[in-house]
This record gives C-alpha cells, structure tokens and sequence, in this order.
C-alpha cells in the first residue's frame, strides 16, 4: 500500500498518526506526488486531495474513508473503541474535529491576507471553529485520550485538528479557541506528551517551518523542474 500525504497537511496526519500507532508502517510507504505540487493532484484522484491511499484494487480518497478501511483491514489492531458506546463516541468526537475544526480553519486560509479578506467571512468560519470546540468541551473524556482508557481514532484526528486550533488560528488574527482551564485544554496538554502525538505534532511543525521558511516552495519548483525534464531524458 502506498499513502499520498504531506508533512502539513492535518487530514494526513491524523491518518499517518493512526498508521503508527496501530504498527502498520512497515505495510505502507509515503509519497508527496509531483502533481500535488503542481496543483494536478486531480490526475491521480477525482478529489485532487490528500490523503489519498493507493492499494492493489485502486485508490482511495478522503481521510475518514481511509482511516475506516485500515481499521478494517487490520482488526486486530484496530482504534476503533472497546465498547459500542466508545466507537460512538470515537465517531463523534473525528466527525467534531473533521467537520467543525479543520474544515472550517482551512476555508479560513482563504482570507488569510487582510488586504483582501472579508472579516465577515472570516469571523462566521472562526465562529465555527468555537462551536466545534464548544461541542468537543461536552463529548471528549477527562482522561488523558479522548474516549475511553487507549488511544482511538479520536485522538487521532483531534491532535492535528487541535494543532490548527492553536498554530493557524492565531495566525489570522483571533486568539486560540482552546480556553485555560477547559476539558479540551486539559486533553490538548496530556496528549503531547503521548509517543504517537508527539511524532505527528513534529512532522506538521516541520511541515510548518518548511513553507515559512520557503524550503516547500523550493522542494516542490525542484520537482516540478524534474518531472517536466523526465520525457526528454
């Protein structure tokens, strides 16, 4: 198996995050195709998105789809839950993080530059983001995983989700959402220190660092050059 993912890319995280905690690495390898970077990521899937996980039958997009098949695939190592209650609550809790969080903070990056921004615009996706986590106050644990006593797909999805909150969103200019002295709070600071988290949270902030720093951009013109120069070698 083959998964197309990127350092920064949160929806790939919170796959590659599962990968490694479930031991599965050695059954995949990692790839950031060239036409990601030239923006044809549409050549290898309809989607044109990361992460996309290529297996014998063919390819497949969208993370969540992909998170449930390596559950799937590998049951016995799955993150899905212990009881059926947990496995509900697992859903919920990525549904929160997917939908309400890194969704919304992504269209955000649209109004990134304040020259051209609409602040109305801005401020109803950062709204957003505050429900998502206001509902995430209500639905995550008090333990040091989101659900249950072990880590879950949950965690998987939070901590990437969870990193935008605090790494992107002031960026645009608003303070993070995550209040002091919140159950998401608590949460956010016990789950760095998890093996797993930490591993995750150090390749986004490479990730980060890389297009800052404009070695991204650099890497990706490199590419580029390679791959257009290809057919005439």
């Amino acid at each position: 198996m083959k998964l197309y993912t990127g350092n920064l890319s949160p929806y790939s995280a919170k796959v590659r995050m599962q990968i490694y905690a479930m031991g599965i690495q050695d059954e995949l390898s990692f790839d950031l195709p060239v036409q990601f970077m030239m923006g044809k990521m549409y050549e290898i899937s309809p989607i044109g998105r990361i992460p996309v996980l290529e297996v014998d039958e063919g390819l497949i997009p969208e993370s969540e789809v992909i998170s449930e098949y390596l559950d799937e695939r590998f049951p016995g190592k799955a993150l899905t839950g212990a009881s059926l209650k947990d496995r509900a609550d697992v859903r919920v809790i990525s549904r929160i993080a997917d939908i309400y969080l890194m969704n919304n903070i992504f269209m955000s990056l649209s109004q990134a530059n304040p020259e051209t921004r609409v602040q109305a615009v801005l401020d109803l996706l950062i709204g957003q983001v505050k429900r998502g986590i206001g509902a995430l106050e209500k639905h995550i644990g008090d333990g040091e995983f989101a659900v249950g006593n072990s880590l879950t797909r949950a965690d998987c999805t939070l901590v990437p989700a969870l990193w935008m909150c605090s790494s992107t969103v002031p960026r645009l200019g608003f303070d993070s959402p995550i209040l002091d002295g919140s159950r998401v709070s608590a949460y956010w600071n016990k789950i760095q220190g998890n093996e797993f988290a930490a591993k995750i949270l150090d390749e986004m902030n490479k990730g980060m660092q890389a297009r800052l720093d404009g070695t991204e951009r650099k890497m990706a013109e490199e590419a580029i050059a390679r791959a257009r120069a290809r057919p005439s070698e």
